[in-house]
């Protein structure tokens, strides 16, 4: 049994109740047992966490992160990537099936699950596949997958490319009531791309991804998912024609989300003018007009959520040159700081609505505990200072992959602590 904590002194911020206040919490059991409790229903004995100055809000929830294990260990395992989870102040993230072999059997489900248990990191839920082994033309057995434990299906990193398999996917996993995600993109347009398509990689002769592939893919997902009824998360998103596209069918009460990365909020496709494979991420760099639709689209929920995209590649693989280096990118550990100097400090978003983005939608999108403060649910909480500025060093990531196009970047809002189930599991405080 865990012993009793009580959280003081930080400024609550839980959107699902609408606190911003001042406040304090008690943890029981690995639950939140009560908000604001008064100083005689206190237990004998329990641990203070003093959160002066801080925020104290739900633990951060991502919607896909690749781990990478089995099969690609020296990219990133289910150790390390927890770990780095919980850095970054995520409590629960949902592993994709980017492994060798990939998870479509319950025995792949299962693997992961106890791996991730063994790991006493961030709790780790599986994105089973939709095709059997991504190969794109039968439907894996999603229905032993759910049994199984995954929560979402998808063959990301890859796009599902068959409509005919998406859609009876779609109307399937309505019994199983569970989500299907999708990286939108048209593979045959966007084969061989380095980066986004336009006039800087005219000039630096690359061959671009360009926009086209991703608007149409994501007018084709909306509308199986409107025809279908299903349960479809489409992301990450990069373009200003996705946005049109949700903008127009959520107006008309299609029941579609979108989620996009912090890079994407932050940062252009004129960085890649150094060469620099650590600019190589996917989706693609967009240019400014693409980054400022984004950002704005975060702030009027077209775009729901905000995950990391954390795709780990070794060291030796993004030492190659440009065109030779894989797309990847170390991003758990930056993501809230990236996202917060990207949005609060510029005032598009204020702290609740960030947390709303990057915790309590992606809990609901996911359809898993998490999220909230509320009396009652899972103690995963992250205590962040938002006020903390800190310069980005990959060299102190737990990550195992130490690609980041924030390398040397000033960033604001640290995560301090970081509680599952009511036990500190990351404490900035103390060294690793």
């Amino acid at each position: 049994m865990n012993k009793p904590v009580l959280i003081s002194g930080g400024t609550l911020v839980d959107p699902n109740q609408n606190l911003n206040r001042p406040g304090r919490i008690l943890i029981l059991d690995g639950r939140v047992a009560s908000i604001d409790p008064a100083d005689g229903d206190l237990p004998a004995q329990y641990d203070t966490i003093e959160a002066g100055g801080c925020l104290v809000a739900p633990g951060l929830v991502d919607l896909g992160v690749e781990l990478r294990e089995p099969g690609f260990e020296e990219d990133e395992t289910i150790f390390s990537g927890s770990q780095a989870a919980l850095a970054g102040g995520y409590t629960s993230i949902l592993a994709t099936a980017s492994t060798y072999p990939v998870i479509d059997s319950h025995a792949a489900v299962e693997f992961v699950r106890q791996k991730a248990a063994q790991a006493s990191g961030a709790k780790i839920h599986v994105i089973g596949c939709l095709s059997k082994g991504q190969k794109g033309e039968q439907m894996a057995q999603l229905g032993l997958l759910s049994e199984a434990g995954a929560v979402a299906f998808s063959d990301a990193p890859r796009a599902i490319h068959s409509d005919a398999l998406l859609k009876r996917a779609l109307e399937y996993c309505r019994m199983l009531n569970r989500p299907i995600f999708d990286r939108p993109e048209i593979p045959e347009m966007a084969a061989g791309g380095v980066m986004h398509e336009g006039q800087v990689s005219l000039v630096l002769g690359l061959k671009g991804l360009p926009t086209e592939a991703e608007d149409l893919a994501v007018a084709r997902d909306v509308r199986l998912a409107e025809a279908t009824d299903g349960r479809l998360h489409v992301g990450p998103v990069s373009t200003m024609g996705a946005v049109d596209m949700l903008r127009r069918v959520k107006s008309r009460g299609v029941v579609v989300t979108a989620s996009v990365c912090p890079h994407n909020l932050m940062q252009s496709d004129r960085l890649m003018r150094t060469y620099e494979s650590r600019y190589k991420v996917h989706p693609p760099l967009r240019s400014p007009n693409h980054v400022a639709t984004l950002c704005q689209a975060v702030k009027d929920k077209t775009i729901d959520a905000i995950q990391s995209g954390h795709m780990p590649r070794s060291r030796e693989k993004m030492m190659n040159d440009l065109d030779e280096s894989p797309f990847g990118v170390s991003s758990l550990e930056t993501s809230f700081a990236t996202a917060a100097t990207a949005l609060v400090r510029s005032g598009i978003l204020d702290w609740v609505e960030l947390i709303d983005r990057m915790s309590t939608r992606p809990a609901e999108i996911a359809g898993i505990d998490g999220g909230t403060l509320t009396v009652g649910s899972p103690a995963d909480v992250v205590v962040i200072d938002p006020n903390a500025g800190w310069k980005v060093d990959p060299g102190k990531f737990q990550s195992t992959c130490i690609s980041t196009p924030f390398e040397g970047m000033e960033l604001i809002g640290r995560i301090q602590k970081t509680l599952v189930d009511g036990l500190v599991r990351y404490d900035a405080a103390i060294p690793v």
